[in-house]
């Protein structure tokens, strides 16, 4: 007997769908003001159905194969650095360093002829004196 009551109920609960056009149809003002609730004359006000029961309406929407069009948009996601700032400079400064050092010999002909051009002027300012 009690076999048998169990089984009915099963079957009861198994063939109950949760009546979402209805809820859908009752709740779409509210949904598209917000998720969490919305500002009303410079008040907050919550949305008229809770989040437990916006969640299984969305849910049961969802498994009807249905699109759900009352989620916010995502934001981007912050890149956020980890690790200690002074060991991310000086790594840029070691590999700074490495690039000027390759660069050197140039800058070295480059500021010796500047010395030597500067040089020839100054003699020539004195000769003509």
């Amino acid at each position: 007997m009690a076999g048998k009551a169990a089984q009915s109920v099963a079957k009861a609960v198994g063939e109950y769908q949760y009546p979402w056009r209805e809820k859908l149809a009752k709740y779409k003002v509210e949904l598209s003001k917000g998720v969490w609730g919305y500002w009303e004359l410079g008040a907050w006000k919550p949305l008229g159905i809770s989040a437990r029961r916006r969640a299984r309406l969305r849910k049961e929407m969802l498994l009807a194969g249905q699109d759900w069009p009352y989620d916010p948009e995502r934001k981007e996601m912050r890149t956020k650095m980890k690790g200690h700032k002074c060991d991310r400079i000086a790594a840029e400064k070691r590999e700074n360093t490495a690039n000027l050092m390759l660069k050197m010999p140039e800058m070295l002909l480059a500021y010796k002829k500047r010395r030597w051009e500067k040089k020839m002027k100054e003699e020539e300012k004195s000769k003509d004196k």
